[in-house]
């Protein structure tokens, strides 16, 4: 499903926003654009959602310079999950300013309370490039970290989980619901999205609830760490769900890793460049590893191994 191209008008300085609104950060990961996006709300509390990775910390030092600000000027840091790529550098960030207020889900809480633990799996992972990748990580003092629930810095925090058991979205008064990684991935100006399902915790029946949460409370644009902002709501999360479907009934039927790899980017083959950006963004290879285990953990389980669309 392809949706229309139209929402690059959304994108970056093209967004129509108002004081009060998100502004997209580009986050230059390894010096790609339109791969990592936070964002900035200005105001009386300066508030950032997602923080990116502690390898990304200069860049976003330059861009809150752009929009007058400096690190200390931040009062909340929301974290959608606490993967690497969202909220790595968020002990160094509170290191560097002492006052700032960082607020994540009740399950992400203790990797930032010692990350020890998610750094030596990620080490693990990455061997020799985790440090280019994610660079120095901190743990969060307890007197900083919150329990993100209800209403925060004018945002209606609510649990999204699927793509991690500790994924939560944030949406405000103006219709804007930063969603992280729950709607998926797409990269402007072309229109494909895909899911992002890796492992250890991905969830189908919670992601699919997940989406349906998003979609009932009527935002007027998601804005997407990868990569940007985007107001075809219906036209998104549908074909979110449906590559969700078309990928998990690969994995479930037997797919090894090689061949789903192959198979996602032949039906992606129509937008090329898309595809490139996408894979740089989210390789396929850990969605194929994180339905794996979704299956095999249902099956030693004795549970249903249906999919649902």
């Amino acid at each position: 499903m392809r949706l229309r191209s139209s929402t690059h008008r959304l994108f970056g300085s093209g967004y129509p926003r108002r004081v009060g609104q998100p502004a997209l950060i580009d986050l230059l990961h390894l010096g790609r654009s339109r791969s990592l996006a936070v964002y900035l709300v200005d105001g009386p509390e300066p508030t950032l959602i997602d923080c990116g990775p502690g390898s990304c910390l200069a860049t976003l030092e330059r861009a809150l310079a752009a929009h007058c600000m400096r690190v200390d000027d931040l009062r909340h840091l929301l974290l959608t999950h606490v993967h690497l790529d969202h909220a790595g550098a968020a002990g160094r960030l509170v290191a560097a300013n002492p006052s700032l207020t960082v607020h994540v889900s009740e399950e992400g809480a203790p990797h930032l309370l010692a990350p020890d633990r998610l750094e030596r799996s990620a080490r693990r992972l990455f061997g020799a490039e985790f440090d280019r990748l994610w660079g120095p990580m901190a743990p969060v003092p307890r007197s900083n970290l919150r329990v993100a629930r209800g209403r925060i810095a004018g945002f209606e925090c609510f649990k999204t989980p699927g793509h991690a058991i500790h994924h939560i979205s944030f949406m405000d008064d103006e219709g804007s619901c930063l969603s992280g990684d729950a709607t998926g991935i797409r990269i402007p100006p072309w229109t494909e999205v895909v899911p992002g399902t890796p492992p250890p915790d991905i969830d189908l029946d919670a992601y699919s609830r997940s989406l349906a949460a998003i979609a009932s409370r009527h935002p007027e644009r998601l804005c997407l760490s990868h990569f940007g902002i985007f107001d075809d709501i219906s036209e998104h999360l549908e074909c979110v769900r449906r590559r969700l479907a078309l990928w998990s009934r690969w994995v479930r039927d037997g797919a090894t890793r090689e061949e789903f790899v192959a198979m996602a980017r032949a039906e992606l083959s129509g937008q090329a460049e898309a595809l490139e950006a996408i894979e740089l963004a989210a390789p396929f290879e850990p969605s194929h590893a994180g339905l794996e285990r979704y299956w095999a953990t249902r099956r030693r389980a004795g549970l249903p191994c249906a999919v649902t669309s």
